[in-house]
């Protein structure tokens, strides 16, 4: 039987999008099935690679290369359903990744049970966007994509702490900042089946923000940190962008990701790009 860190690795070096996902869920699959049984693989230690394999397409663009799109059009529409694509096959690497790279570090088996469980969402997550796609005769890997999404795994490669305070409590805490708006676009365009899948999506995502909080904070406990220092101060280090409200407040407590962790580090972006401060939206 191969260890979860052999597993995390088939994942990462399988680069077709919906078999990728296939293999993580069944191995997520065997995972909990073994829990269950009182009997869990052993964790092991393998080497992830450097970058996930990827398919030949989509073709990859700087940020600023990337096509502007209305999404009160169709062709907007469908833009934005490839990038939630896009970000849900970045985070299914990421998801397993962290299993594998940070696997020296001992860690309670309930870390994986978290990590694993978000990872085989996130699997969920991809399909359900492609599925989407697919209903309007599009599919992932048609239009371009973000060539940047994996500068956060590779910033902090070397730095547990530095992952779980950059992926789940900025990115994915980003993600209940927009997905409601992305709800209304499709609701408005009447497209049931996006909104279904992104409700899905907005639901679980509150989960894996509030895993890598908890274990941020369970890793802070052992060394005897400061978790709110030691996030902004990893923050500033490894995040490239400015943290911008408005944000959604009321699910990022329910993450476990309370105000001072976020605003102090928005306030900062603010006075250095003269952009909003917290005063001027109260």
């Amino acid at each position: 039987m191969a260890t979860l860190a052999e597993m995390a690795v088939e994942v990462l070096t399988c680069a077709d999008g919906r078999e990728k996902t296939a293999l993580g869920r069944r191995h997520a699959a065997t995972w909990f099935a073994a829990r269950a049984t009182g009997t869990p693989l052993e964790i092991g230690h393998c080497a992830p690679p450097d970058r996930p394999a990827r398919p030949e397409r989509p073709e990859l663009l700087a940020p600023r290369d990337m096509p502007r799109r209305r999404p009160g059009t169709l062709p907007g529409r469908l833009a934005l359903l490839h990038a939630v694509a896009h970000i849900e096959l970045n985070a299914v690497d990421l998801h397993w990744d962290i299993i594998a790279r940070f696997s020296h570090v001992p860690m309670p088996l309930g870390f994986y049970d978290d990590w694993v469980k978000a990872a085989d969402e996130e699997c969920k997550h991809f399909n359900l966007m492609c599925d989407c796609l697919e209903n309007h005769g599009s599919r992932y890997g048609d239009l371009p994509a973000h060539a940047g999404m994996w500068r956060a795994a590779e910033d902090t490669r070397d730095d547990f702490m530095g992952r779980l305070a950059v992926v789940p409590m900025v990115l994915e805490a980003r993600g209940l900042d927009v997905t409601p708006q992305m709800i209304d676009i499709f609701r408005k365009a009447g497209d049931d089946a996006a909104i279904a899948a992104l409700e899905v999506i907005y639901a679980e995502e509150v989960g894996h923000v509030a895993y890598g909080s908890k274990w941020f904070h369970f890793l802070c406990g052992r060394h005897e940190l400061d978790p709110k220092d030691v996030f902004h101060d990893l923050v500033r280090r490894y995040f490239h962008g400015a943290l911008k409200p408005p944000f959604n407040e009321e699910k990022r407590a329910e993450a476990g990701l309370p105000p001072d962790f976020y605003w102090p580090l928005a306030e900062e972006s603010a006075a250095a790009f003269g952009g909003i401060s917290r005063k001027s939206t109260d």
